[in-house]
């Protein structure tokens, strides 16, 4: 299972491994505060195609084909989150305000896209 969640918000057990999937580090986290199991920031959005989405919901479905064909260049970023996923849950942290259209939601949607395939056969 795939989880999302904003780094603001208090770690859980039920959240299992955490992974930041920003760029960027969040304002105002400590390091050693965020209870995460890897900074993935590799997994984030190039900074021109992060700069160019910008936030603007117009551009959310262009912004996704462009991430998802950024991933499908570079399956060693996000390979070890399915690794993780196969074993248990894994959250998703990112410090976007918008909870529905950021890069964490994108990512989740091809992880599990990516999870789906497997288990078709």
């Amino acid at each position: 299972m795939i989880r999302i969640k904003r780094v603001y918000e208090a770690a859980e057990k039920a959240d299992g491994d955490r992974f930041l999937v920003d760029r960027l580090w969040p304002r105002g986290i400590k390091k050693e505060s965020l209870a995460i199991k890897a900074w993935m920031k590799d997994a984030a959005p190039s900074t021109d195609l992060r700069n160019w989405y910008h936030h603007d919901l117009a551009r959310w479905d262009e912004f996704r084909r462009q991430y998802f064909a950024e991933l499908e260049q570079n399956p060693a970023v996000w390979r070890p989150l399915i690794e993780a996923a196969r074993r248990g849950t894994v959250t998703l942290l990112c410090s976007a305000q918008h909870t529905e259209h950021n890069n964490a939601v994108a990512l989740k949607e091809f992880l599990d896209q990516r999870l789906g395939a497997e288990t078709e056969y």
